[in-house]
């Protein structure tokens, strides 16, 4: 049987974590940084973690993650 393919777009966007959890980067620090408080620039830090509803949804386009 041939190898199953990755989706390209969701490959770029999304990474598995060590316990399975998926995880992205948030959207907002790219450019106009100044105008932006600490704060919400330090919750944009943080890695976002999918929801458990649509995490099924992006495992099943990443099929060796």
């Amino acid at each position: 049987m041939p190898k199953m393919k990755t989706h390209s777009a969701t490959k770029k966007r999304f990474r598995v974590t060590g316990s399975g959890k998926v995880a992205y980067q948030k959207s907002g620090r790219r450019h106009i940084l100044v105008h932006k408080s600490e704060k919400r620039m330090r919750r944009l830090r943080a890695k976002g973690i999918v929801s458990p509803q649509f995490e099924a949804r992006v495992k099943r386009l990443l099929p060796y993650s």
